[in-house]
C-alpha cells in the first residue's frame, strides 16, 4: 500500500487493481450518488473498465496528482476517495479537489480533514497556484466542506450534465483558493 498523505485520522493511499469491490460498493449507494447521477449506481463494468484504470493512470503521468483511497487509520476501513488533479483542459498548476465518501463517514469531518491536507500538500510540496472545487448549488454539505477547507465561492454556473438530477435547475458553484490566499491565511 503506497501512502500519499497521512492526517490525524486518515491515510490517503494509491488505489490498486484489487480495489474494484470497494468502488462498486461506494458508487452503489444511491445516497452517495445523489448529486452525481441522481442516485444511479456505477456498474462494475464501468468501475473495472474505465474508472479504476483512469485512477491508476494518474500515478504514472502526474506526480502529486490523482485519486486517493481514504482509509480510517485506527480501523483500516475504506471511507471513500479524494481526487486532486487538474480537470481536463485546465493548467497543471490548478488542480481540482473532489471527494466521495461512504454515508457512514459523513458528518465526521473526514472530507474537510482530507481536503485541507491535500490543499496544503499541493501548495507546500508541488507548484500548485490555485485549487478549485465545484458542486451542485443545492449540495450544501459539500459546499460547507469547501468553505471549511479555506476555499471561497468564486462563481455560479450551469453545467451541461448528461443526466438531469433533482436540484440541477439551481445550477452549480465553484470554490477556489489561490496560493497567495493560502499563504496569507495559513492552512485552514
Amino acid at each position: 500500500m503506497l501512502i500519499f498523505l497521512e492526517t490525524e485520522r486518515l491515510l490517503l493511499r494509491q488505489f490498486d487493481s484489487d480495489d474494484a469491490d470497494l468502488l462498486v460498493e461506494l458508487d452503489g449507494d444511491p445516497r452517495v450518488m445523489r448529486y452525481i447521477t441522481g442516485g444511479a449506481p456505477t456498474s462494475r463494468d464501468e468501475v473495472e473498465g474505465e474508472y479504476l484504470p483512469a485512477f491508476l493512470g494518474y500515478y504514472e503521468r502526474f506526480p502529486g496528482y490523482g485519486f486517493w483511497a481514504a482509509v480510517e487509520k485506527t480501523t483500516n476501513d475504506f471511507l471513500g476517495w479524494f481526487h486532486y488533479r487538474p480537470a481536463p483542459g485546465d493548467p497543471l498548476d490548478q488542480p481540482e479537489l473532489g471527494y466521495r465518501l461512504r454515508c457512514a463517514a459523513w458528518g465526521k469531518g473526514y472530507a474537510t480533514e482530507g481536503s485541507r491536507a491535500l490543499i496544503a500538500k499541493g501548495f507546500a510540496e508541488f507548484d500548485v497556484q490555485r485549487v478549485v472545487a465545484s458542486t451542485m448549488a443545492v449540495n450544501t454539505a459539500s459546499r460547507r466542506v469547501m468553505e471549511k477547507s479555506g476555499m471561497r465561492l468564486v462563481r455560479s454556473f450551469t453545467a451541461d450534465w448528461p443526466v438531469s438530477i433533482p436540484g440541477d435547475e439551481h445550477g452549480d458553484v465553484e470554490y477556489a483558493i489561490s496560493r497567495r490566499e493560502w499563504e496569507q491565511t495559513g492552512p485552514a
